[in-house]
Order: structure tokens, then sequence, then C-alpha cells
């Protein structure tokens, strides 16, 4: 593995970068897929509130 590495030392840097863009990606979807939970549940809350069912 290290042979690898001394023939190709620019490979490191690489597989760096690629890690980090990795997990920049997942961050993001991480995160934007918890504010859409979070906007969906209040808005069915605020939805409920506008049109109260009126038991007759």
């Amino acid at each position: 593995m290290s042979d690898l590495f001394d023939e190709y030392p620019m490979l490191i840097f690489a597989l760096e970068s690629l890690l980090a863009l990795f997990l920049l990606v997942f961050i993001v979807v991480w995160t934007s897929s918890g504010k859409k939970k979070i906007t969906r549940a209040h808005s069915t809350e605020q939805h409920k509130q506008q049109n109260p069912q009126n038991p007759q």
C-alpha cells in the first residue's frame, strides 16, 4: 500500500478531497431532509388549526 502512495504521492490528496466531498453532500442531504420533516409537520398542524372539524 505504501508503494502505491510512493508511486503516486498526489493520490492521498485526491482520496482526502473525495472523502470531504462525500461528507459535505451527506451533511447537506441530512440537514435538508430534517428541515422538510419539520416543515411538513408544522404545516399539517397549521392546517388542522385553520380547519377545525365540527362534529354535529
